[in-house]
């Protein structure tokens, strides 16, 4: 799975992608940003959650 930030809508910085899934999503200057965008492994379906929940739907995940 790759996970990247939209270049779409803005993120509101509402820092619950950061609080749920850390090892993916880091909270830099109030705002999610994608730790990296390779491959992640393990909880695959909390990182798809998160972004489906996403305020801004401002992540996008690639299985």
């Amino acid at each position: 799975m790759t996970v990247s930030p939209d270049p779409g809508p803005p993120c509101h910085a509402s820092g619950a992608c950061a609080d749920r899934v850390p090892p993916v999503v880091a909270c830099q200057d109030g705002y999610g940003l994608v730790r990296s965008a390779r491959e992640h492994s393990g909880g695959d379906a909390l990182v798809q959650e998160t972004a489906e929940r996403c305020a801004s739907q401002s992540m996008t995940v690639i299985a």
